[in-house]
């Protein structure tokens, strides 16, 4: 089940992150880190929806991990944009939910780990 709430939460993160990259284009003129913000930020539920079809627990826990890499990416570009005061604390809730996609994508991999063991 946590895996579905996973899938469904990153690609609603996805979607969130293509609409911030317009804003910060058009609005902020903002092109670099809004590049960065866009590849990291749809690359997470990329590979959600690739560990969902992992040949083995290994490979899932892979896939997770390097989910995992890139919401901690796109978190760092978030907290560089709101502290350059690029955007404004208002975007605080997209940074929120990459906490919680980080969060989830944790647990996630140490309880397979944990399985994985026994």
């Amino acid at each position: 089940m946590r895996e579905n709430v996973l899938k469904d939460k990153s690609y609603q993160f996805a979607v969130r992150t293509i609409h911030f990259y317009k804003f910060l284009v058009e609005n902020k003129k903002e092109f670099t880190i809004a590049k960065q913000i866009l590849r990291s930020g749809t690359s997470i539920g990329a590979n959600v929806e690739e560990a969902n079809q992992a040949e083995s627990k290994a490979d899932f826990i892979h896939k997770l991990s390097i989910a995992n890499k890139e919401a901690n990416e796109t978190h760092y570009w978030l907290r560089l944009l709101i502290d350059t005061d690029i955007v404004s604390k208002d975007h605080v809730s997209l940074r929120n939910d990459c906490e919680e996609l980080m969060r989830l994508l944790t647990a996630i991999i140490k309880s397979t780990k944990s399985n994985l063991k026994k």
